[in-house]
C-alpha cells in the first residue's frame, strides 16, 4: 500500500474483525479460576495473613496496570502525540478491569487486619495518626478517590469509542446492537465533534485525579503498613512506577495486536521505536525517583526512616530480593532499551518488556511484603505468590478480552483522522471526522 494512501475507515474496518484466539478466553478463565481455588486454600489454612498481603500487592499492581493503559490515551490527549492514533485503544481496553478492581478493593476489607498492623495494634502516641488511621476512613477516601478516578477513566474511554459505534451502526455484530445503540443515542445532536470535545476536556483531569489519587492509595496501602516511616515522594515513585508497568504492557500488547491483525503497515517499526524510547526513558525515571528516595534518608540517618531501608537491604531474607528489583526494574531494562534495533525489533522489545513488568511486581513486593512480615526465616516467595498472581492476571485478561470483543481494537475513526492529516498537515487533527464516517 502506498504511503500516500489515506486508508478510510471503513476500509480498516473488516481488518480488525479478526476474533481472538481460540485459546485466550479459556486460558484466561483458567487462570483466574486457578487463583481464586488457591487463594481460598491459602485463606483456610494457616497462613491466612500470606494469602490476604499477596492478594494486595496484587491488587496494588494490576490496578496500576490497568489504570496507566488508559492514562495513556489522555496523556497522549495533551501532548498531541498524534503519533499514538493507531494503538491508544489497545491502552484503553483496560478500563474493562477497572469495575473489577473497585469489587476486589472492596473485599480487601475482610482482609485488613492481616494487612494493615495498626488496626491489632492502635498507634495512640501520636495524635495525628491515630486519627488519619482507622480503617474505616481509610477505606472510604481511598474508595472515593477510586471513584473518581475510575469514573473519569470510563467516561473518557466512553466518549472515545462513541465515534467508532456509530461508524459501525447496523453493520455490527447482534452481540453488540444493544450496546452500539446505548453508545451512539443522540448521535445527531451530540456527534464526534461533541464527543472530541470531552475527551479533551476530561483527558487533564484524568491525569490531575491520576497522580492525587494513586498518590493516597501509595500513602495509605503502602506507607501505612509501616506507620512510623515517612517519605514525601512514595506517592510519586508509586504512581510512576504504575505508568511504567502501563508503558510496558502497552508494549506487549501492541507487537500482540500488530501481529494478529495483520497490521504492519499500521502500526509501524516507528511506533515501536517510540514506545520503546518511552518504556527507556521512564526506566531511567523510576531509577531516578528511586534514588531520590533512597539517598536523603540514608544521608538523613533518622532511625523511623532508615529502619524501612535496613530492613530490605541488611535482612539476609529481603536482600536477595531487593536487589533483583533493580536488577529487573532498570539495570536489565536500562542495557537492553539503550540501543535503537532492540526497541524497533519485536522480539527484543517484548523481552525487556516483560523484564520490566517482573521488575514492578517485585518492587511492590519489596514495599510491602517486608513491612507486614518483618522477620522470617527464609523469603516468603514461593508456589502461594504465582498462583494468586495468575488470578488477577486472569481476571485482568477476562476484562481485557470482553473488551476486544467488543471495540476494535485500533480506532478507525482515528487512524483515518491522522492519515487525513498526513495527507493535508494543514488540516486539524482536532476536527470531526470526514463526513463519509
Amino acid at each position: 500500500m502506498s504511503q500516500h494512501h489515506v486508508m478510510t475507515a471503513r476500509e480498516l474496518l473488516p481488518r480488525l474483525d479478526r476474533p481472538l484466539p481460540a485459546w485466550a478466553r479459556p486460558l484466561m478463565l483458567g487462570c483466574a479460576v486457578l487463583g481464586l481455588l488457591g487463594f481460598v486454600v491459602i485463606l483456610l489454612s494457616d497462613n491466612a495473613n500470606r494469602a490476604w498481603r499477596v492478594y494486595h500487592l496484587n491488587w496494588l499492581y494490576w490496578t496500576g496496570l490497568a489504570q496507566a493503559g488508559v492514562l495513556f490515551s489522555a496523556v497522549t490527549t495533551v501532548a498531541k502525540g498524534r503519533w499514538s492514533a493507531p494503538i491508544r485503544r489497545i491502552g484503553e481496553a483496560s478500563v474493562a478491569f477497572l469495575p473489577i478492581s473497585f469489587a476486589l478493593f472492596l473485599v480487601l476489607w475482610l482482609g485488613r487486619a492481616e494487612i494493615f498492623p495498626w488496626i491489632r495494634h492502635p498507634i495512640t502516641d501520636v495524635p495525628g495518626k491515630s486519627f488519619w488511621l482507622r480503617d474505616w476512613f481509610l477505606f472510604l477516601r481511598v474508595g472515593a478517590g477510586l471513584v473518581l478516578l475510575q469514573g473519569l477513566s470510563l467516561w473518557f474511554v466512553y466518549h472515545s469509542v462513541r465515534p467508532d459505534a456509530a461508524l459501525v451502526g447496523a453493520g455490527a455484530k447482534p452481540a453488540v446492537h444493544g450496546l452500539y445503540a446505548w453508545l451512539t443515542r443522540n448521535w445527531a445532536a451530540r456527534g464526534a465533534e461533541f464527543s472530541n470535545q470531552r475527551r479533551q476536556t476530561l483527558a487533564p483531569a484524568m491525569i490531575v485525579a491520576y497522580a492525587l489519587v494513586m498518590s493516597l492509595v501509595a500513602f495509605d496501602f503502602v506507607m501505612s503498613l509501616a506507620p512510623f516511616w515517612v517519605s514525601n515522594l512514595l506517592g510519586g515513585f508509586f504512581f510512576m512506577g504504575a505508568w511504567l508497568t502501563g508503558l510496558m504492557s502497552m508494549a506487549l500488547l501492541m507487537l500482540f495486536w500488530r501481529r494478529h491483525l495483520d497490521l504492519e503497515h499500521v502500526i509501524t517499526t516507528t511506533h515501536l521505536h517510540d514506545i520503546g524510547k518511552l518504556c527507556f526513558g521512564f526506566t531511567v525515571f523510576w531509577a531516578y525517583l528511586f534514588f531520590s528516595q533512597f539517598l536523603p534518608i540514608w544521608y538523613g540517618n533518622l532511625p523511623e526512616e532508615v529502619s524501612f531501608l535496613w530492613l530490605r537491604m541488611a535482612s539476609p531474607e529481603w536482600l536477595g530480593i531487593s536487589t533483583a528489583m533493580v536488577l529487573l526494574c532498570f539495570i536489565v531494562p536500562f542495557w537492553g532499551l539503550i540501543g535503537r534495533m532492540p526497541k524497533k525489533t519485536p522480539a527484543l522489545l517484548a523481552t525487556f518488556a516483560l523484564v520490566s513488568l517482573a521488575g514492578v511486581w517485585t518492587d511492590r513486593y519489596v514495599f510491602t511484603v517486608p513491612s507486614i512480615v518483618q522477620s522470617a526465616p527464609d523469603l516468603p516467595l514461593g508456589w502461594q505468590e504465582v498462583v494468586i498472581t495468575t488470578g488477577f492476571f486472569g481476571l485482568w485478561g477476562l476484562a481485557y478480552s470482553w473488551f476486544a470483543s467488543r471495540f476494535p481494537m485500533i480506532s478507525p475513526t482515528l487512524v483515518e483522522r491522522e492519515a487525513e492529516r498526513r495527507a493535508h498537515p494543514h488540516a486539524s487533527f482536532d476536527a470531526p471526522p470526514p463526513p463519509h464516517v
